[in-house]
């Protein structure tokens, strides 16, 4: 089968200090005839007029029909550069790149639309510039309204969205038309949190529907959910190219910065949450032999610890935990009671306590987790119930043959054991 996507030894130069060439007008010309003298001084002091940069350099890879591919990578490492000159919205400076379908891309907050438009007519042009008939645009015409929920505002100039807004009806119209190749930058970015879930659920059923997708994000559990392959890029070069699980694993544990919160703490115990039974001094989640800023993969045992201090004297108290996914279901619960130590199911003295939940590896699934955390005394009254802002993510190093992506469906995925015998000829 052929690559729908080629690219080869691509390299995009920019000079720094120098604007990209543009149409000529009045108002330019007078700009830089104010500027001219400046820029001569600059030169006569002996500095260079201009400083060059490589933002993108020796790029070349191929994507196949159907492929979902994440790109990943710092800020600046040359991400964006290159889905612009895949896109055609900037030219190589070296290299070329060979795109063999309609491409629909979803960049930035202001790109694709015009803005003296109003919202049903970007619809119809951002059609039209994909080479889609009047008709074809209409049959899809109420699922992009569904999906962006802008009815009220579609016969609005776009000049006069929000940028949250804009995005909405950007992505629902990039999403929908049937490009065979769509190319999103970080649309996670911008949105509410129920409207990025939307996204990844549209781009998932894009994924599913045979079309290729290559995917700018900073998200990692997104990244993976999404990915069969990712690339990751550092400082405009392609350092890893491979299964998604590995490359963001790696990409992460070169001391790259986790999007997550993995620690609360509370040193004030008469401002920290609670009352006048209990409070809580820390919480916090770490890989189990590990510091708290390491990856964590579905096979890494991990503990969840929370110190608190009890107030009240003989106070038989326990902990309980609710982990929930990103999609607020409750992947399980637990309790500090069935475990071990001095204090488990006994009176504790006023004092300050440490209970440590231990959650062993190939059991919960890839994706984004929260919990609550919950104070019980004598097993039967609650004392305090507190939604903790930590967060953790789950990822995976796997590399799949059947799966399409690197994320299995399910709350957990625990590795279980099976036996295959024969027992019967034909």
């Amino acid at each position: 089968m052929k690559p729908i996507v080629q690219a080869y030894n691509l390299g995009k130069q920019y000079q720094i200090g120098r604007r990209e060439a543009a149409y000529d007008t009045l108002r330019e010309s007078i700009v830089q005839l104010v500027r001219a003298p400046w820029q001569r001084l600059k030169v006569g002091n002996g500095r260079r007029s201009h400083e060059t940069i490589w933002a993108l350099r020796n790029a070349t890879f191929e994507v196949e029909p159907g492929e979902v591919v994440g790109i990943i990578g710092r800020n600046g490492a040359g991400k964006s550069t290159l889905l612009k000159v895949l896109s055609r919205i900037t030219d190589p400076t070296t290299g070329r790149a060979e795109l063999y379908g309609r491409v629909a891309s979803l960049l930035e907050v202001g790109t694709g639309f015009h803005p003296e438009l109003t919202g049903r007519e970007n619809i119809y042009l951002n059609g039209a510039i994909l080479g889609m008939k009047r008709g074809e645009i209409e049959s899809k015409f109420d699922q992009i309204v569904e999906f962006s929920e802008l009815e009220q505002f579609l016969d609005t100039p776009v000049k006069r969205y929000s940028s949250g807004m804009y995005m909405r009806l950007a992505f629902a119209v990039a999403s929908h038309l049937e490009p065979e190749i769509l190319v999103v930058d970080e649309v996670l970015a911008v949105g509410d949190a129920q409207f990025q879930k939307k996204c990844l659920g549209r781009m998932s059923a894009v994924a599913t529907e045979g079309r290729t997708v290559l995917f700018v994000s900073h998200n990692m559990v997104a990244v993976q959910s999404l990915c069969s392959r990712a690339l990751w890029l550092n400082q405009g070069e392609i350092i890893e190219d491979g299964p998604a699980g590995d490359v963001v694993s790696n990409y992460l544990s070169h001391g790259l910065p986790i999007d997550t919160s993995r620690e609360e703490v509370w040193d004030d115990i008469e401002t920290a949450p609670g009352n006048d039974s209990v409070r809580l001094h820390r919480i916090q989640v770490r890989p189990e032999s590990g510091t708290p800023s390491e990856p964590l993969t579905t096979k890494t045992p991990f503990v969840v610890e929370i110190e608190y201090w009890n107030l009240r004297p003989e106070a038989d108290l326990h902990i309980t935990l609710h982990i929930y996914t990103d999609q607020e279901v409750i992947a399980f619960t637990t309790g500090s009671r069935s475990g071990e130590g001095e204090y488990t199911g006994r009176p504790m003295p006023v004092g300050l306590f440490r209970s440590i939940c231990h959650i062993p590896g190939d059991l919960l699934n890839v994706g984004r987790h929260r919990f609550r955390v919950l104070v019980i005394k004598d097993m039967v009254t609650w004392l305090y119930k507190h939604e903790s802002e930590v967060t953790f993510d789950i990822l995976d190093r796997e590399e799949r043959e059947i799966s399409s992506y690197g994320r299995e469906p399910g709350v957990v995925k625990p590795t279980l054991n099976w036996s295959t015998e024969q027992i019967g000829t034909l």
